[in-house]
């Protein structure tokens, strides 16, 4: 008896106690944590962060200290002193050199082009997103820009390696992230586009066809006069083409991959005209990449509905073999469920050998009713 009252009495103290000895919160101190996920600048201090703006008179001496040792061929120094600006940030507007510059944002772009330089490309994505973020006066062209190019790179080419020793291990959620935040910040027809096909890319690359089905689809959805569409259109295909098991499977994958290729054949009876940003070379490798591209959605459309007659034919011969056992009033509907999917074959490829199998059973079935 006494052990049966003593386990609940414990209980409650394990629970009870922490509530009993935590400290009291103190003003403000309940969404301290929430403050830290938002900050934009990491702050300055160890122990108390500071992240109050840097005054007028440290950020331009500073940039100016900055500037001058960088054409000296001080690139370390540099980089140092244009870095401090990625902890706090400034608003000082500095007439140098017979130019109006944003210290902020100038010296992380400066940064964030040091980075690149040296092969810390991370680096130099983290300084320029900090601007499109934190800066959104600064030209964002320019910055988006970069970060589309410095995105492109990591996706693209060998990584360096740090120190010019050690090799940088590449992931690919990294990269896609980075490409969708690019999408995010860049929201136009400009880089969006551009970006979400880039990730759409490394997600097939790396088997994430779900990653790249939202892509495209923000693609096609977002920006249906985008030249990126006709690329969109057809990767969505294929890539549920890919996922179809064959006649004797659903074929809900079947149906989205032939409604894809039709969409695809009808929109983009010619290739989209070349884009206001886009280059000539990349648009004779688009031109000749459109050419495959059609020829291939004019033969696997007629595949998909290969595959769809094949499935309509099979379910027409098992209603006509198995229908009577399973079938409610199956004598009243004699071989009508079964000439319904055998017509349906005919019908979705008239051509194929599942449609001549089809009509020899409409024939038959016929025959037998007269």
């Amino acid at each position: 008896m006494t052990l049966v009252k003593f386990i609940p009495f414990q209980i409650l103290l394990f629970v009870c106690l922490p509530l009993v000895f935590a400290a009291p919160p103190r003003s403000g101190q309940q969404n301290f944590a929430d403050d830290e996920r938002i900050e934009l600048f990491p702050g300055t201090g160890f122990f108390i962060k500071n992240r109050e703006p840097y005054s007028d008179e440290e950020a331009k001496a500073w940039f100016e200290e900055a500037s001058t040792i960088q054409k000296d061929g001080d690139l370390s120094g540099a980089l140092k002193l244009y870095e401090k600006f990625t902890k706090r940030r400034t608003d000082l507007l500095l007439f140098y050199e017979g130019n109006s510059i944003f210290i902020g944002p100038e010296s992380l772009y400066r940064a964030a082009i040091l980075r690149e330089n040296k092969g810390d490309w991370s680096d130099a994505f983290e300084h320029l997103e900090l601007i499109a973020v934190a800066y959104p006066r600064y030209d964002f062209e320019r910055v988006t820009e970069s970060l589309m190019r410095i995105a492109e790179k990591i996706v693209t080419e060998d990584l360096p390696k740090k120190w010019g020793l050690v090799p940088r291990i590449r992931s690919g959620s990294e990269d896609r992230a980075r490409l969708d935040r690019i999408a995010e910040l860049a929201r136009g027809p400009r880089f969006a586009p551009r970006a979400l096909m880039a990730l759409a890319d490394v997600a097939l690359q790396e088997d994430k066809e779900d990653d790249a089905i939202v892509a495209l689809e923000k693609i096609v959805n977002l920006y249906p006069d985008h030249h990126a569409c006709e690329r969109a259109y057809f990767l969505l295909a294929a890539i549920h083409e890919g996922r179809v098991s064959g006649p004797a499977y659903d074929q809900g994958s079947t149906l989205r991959a032939l409604n894809f290729y039709e969409d695809y054949l009808i929109l983009f009876e010619r290739p989209p005209a070349q884009g206001k940003y886009e280059k000539s070379f990349d648009y004779g490798l688009r031109l000749d990449g459109y050419e495959e591209r059609k020829k291939k959605a004019l033969q696997r459309k007629r595949e998909m509905r290969q595959i769809l007659a094949a499935s309509k034919l099979e379910i027409g011969e098992y209603l006509e073999d198995y229908g009577k056992y399973f079938l409610i009033k199956w004598q009243e509907l004699g071989n009508q469920p079964a000439l319904q999917f055998y017509n349906e074959a005919i019908t979705a490829a008239p051509e194929s050998e599942a449609a001549r199998l089809a009509e020899k059973r409409v024939a038959a079935l016929r025959n037998s009713d007269d």
